[in-house]
């Protein structure tokens, strides 16, 4: 049976940058997490920033630019966290290698969680196309992300394979 990393936040965890949680009540969710096949995560949080903590954004490009050091990740209030969210993202992989985990299901628009649009790193409330650190490191690691919208997808993914294995 596959596990699945997900943002803990989406599991009704308070632990995004305003101190709450984006929970998702999803039927399949629910199934999911009475299969033992969820592994929660906050790769912010795990790296040691606070709940709450200031908005942060990422300037200069997205996740992957920020993996290869052209891009970097600053607070509302101009301080760079970049090492914190690369560190997150790191200690999010490692999850994933302990756990055997090759999905994730993480929340959309965050400068870490991202997978297919994130803030432009005005500060102004627009999105663009692009991903977070964490999806970033992920997916560079061949781990399938899909955001919040699409854990009916995950789904028909995991059934696929489920019934190609048996």
């Amino acid at each position: 049976m596959d596990k699945i990393l997900i943002s803990a936040c989406l599991l009704g965890q308070p632990v995004r940058y305003d101190g709450r949680a984006k929970p998702q009540h999803s039927a399949i969710l629910a199934r999911w997490r009475r299969e033992g096949r969820l592994v929660a995560v906050c790769p912010e949080l795990q790296a040691g920033l606070a709940t709450p903590r200031a908005a942060a954004e990422i300037q200069g490009g997205g996740g992957l630019a920020v993996l290869d050091g052209a891009a970097r990740v600053v607070t509302i209030d101009g301080v760079d966290v970049t090492s914190a969210f690369l560190h997150g993202a790191r200690l999010a992989l490692d999850l994933c290698r302990a756990h055997d985990v090759r999905y994730a299901l993480l929340t959309e628009a965050s400068p870490s969680c991202g997978s297919g649009e994130i803030h432009d790193g005005r500060f102004a409330g627009r999105r663009v196309a692009g991903a977070g650190v964490t999806s970033a490191l992920l997916a560079r690691h061949g781990v399938r992300v899909f955001s919040h919208h699409q854990i009916a997808s995950l789904a028909e993914v995991l059934a696929a394979g489920e019934r190609a294995r048996a």
